[in-house]
């Protein structure tokens, strides 16, 4: 395939020896049909399982994955902005490393790859996960649509962007809210957009780790630190109306 197309994939992954191999291959096979180059990162964020182990045999028998070892567990956003750094194509992708979403819908985020700045899914079968996530999910998206008006379905899952977009935006949090401070930014920027619905697998036993305390102020802290930047600080920069694409059938 011809297409000039690139994209660096970061994959986050802490404690996934059961399901980082599935999650590279199903990549693997998406990206294959889309793109002309890519590179796919894979982090393990100070695993205590054989992630390490793994991802370095997934790294040795492909030149273009790259496996990153971090000493401690940073979090997903600690990985997602040290990959950004480490990106060297055209579009960069962030899909974790439990293998929870379809390998049809990394397709289909890969497929409009280029028919706007920013590709934005959003879960379509929310049912996969617990209800009170759910309601907070949703609580925190209706929050975040009237603070800053972008207008999104979600603000917090795998979205894809262009590099040279991305890598001038200050990426200064590494808590639960990353995602959204990068999309508001680059979206009240002036950069289109197109939202891609997803599907989840159902994953049993998990738990996020997203209600704790310190997570839930650092996030509450980053909101309004944005909205004080984008509607306040740097108005003028971010005063964009949101351009929104409309997606075709997939």
């Amino acid at each position: 395939m011809v297409n000039g197309k690139t994209v660096t994939v970061i994959v986050p992954s802490f404690n996934e020896e059961e399901n980082i191999e599935n999650t590279v291959k199903n990549i693997l096979i998406a990206i294959n049909n889309y793109f002309d180059d890519y590179e796919i990162l894979l982090f393990d964020d100070g695993s205590t399982d054989k992630t390490g182990e793994i991802i370095d045999k997934l790294a040795a028998g492909n030149l273009n994955v790259k496996a990153i070892h971090n000493s401690v567990n940073r979090g997903f956003g600690y990985s997602y902005n040290k990959g950004v750094e480490l990106a060297s194509m055209g579009y960069i992708s962030v899909l974790p490393g439990d293998n929870e979403i379809h390998e049809r819908s990394i397709a289909d985020m890969f497929r409009l790859i280029g028919d706007a700045d920013i590709i934005v899914p959003y879960v379509i079968n929310t049912e996969v996960r617990p209800r009170t996530r759910r309601i907070v999910s949703s609580l925190y998206i209706f929050i975040m649509n009237l603070l800053f008006k972008c207008d999104l379905h979600y603000y917090t899952g795998p979205a894809i962007l262009k590099s040279e977009f991305l890598k001038n935006v200050p990426l200064k949090t590494s808590n639960f809210a990353f995602m959204s401070s990068v999309l508001v930014r680059l979206i009240r920027s002036g950069q289109s957009f197109i939202e891609v619905p997803i599907y989840l697998k159902k994953q049993v036993g998990r738990k996020t780790k997203a209600f704790r305390i310190k997570n839930v102020v650092g996030v509450i802290w980053t909101i309004f630190k944005l909205f004080w930047e984008t509607e306040f600080f740097q108005k003028e920069k971010y005063n964009k109306f949101p351009v929104k694409r409309v997606t075709p059938y997939l």
